[in-house]
């Protein structure tokens, strides 16, 4: 079974990609934020026209599959040099807002008082 690279490991790697092309000096929050719009975008035109249920199946058909997970790794790949450039940790970040959402929006009926 493959291992799966850790996010900081994976985040080094695109550092590393990007410095080796000399790609640091477009590689601001403004312009990753415009790339990462538009992979989203992408990922997006794939589902755009498919019923609910066809939408469902989509990694069912290999090329489509591909392009799924093609997207998905852009979507990805934007998302960690963003936030290597700005400093955030996307770990992080990620469980304070499911912490802030579980505080906004209680299960409902669980700890009601009735």
């Amino acid at each position: 079974m493959t291992e799966h690279p850790d996010l900081a490991g994976l985040q080094r790697r695109l550092t590393e990609f990007a410095a080796a092309r000399d790609w640091q000096p477009f590689h601001t929050p403004k312009n990753l934020a415009s790339a990462l719009s538009v992979e989203a975008a992408e990922l997006v035109e794939i589902f755009q026209w498919l019923t609910p249920e066809q939408s469902a199946t989509v990694m069912s058909d290999p090329a489509t599959a591909h392009r799924v997970t093609d997207e998905v790794a852009d979507v990805l790949a934007y998302l960690l040099q963003f936030c290597e450039v700005l400093g955030v940790d996307p770990l992080a970040a990620l469980a304070a807002k499911i912490e802030r959402n579980e505080g906004r929006f209680p299960v409902p009926g669980v700890g009601d008082a009735t």
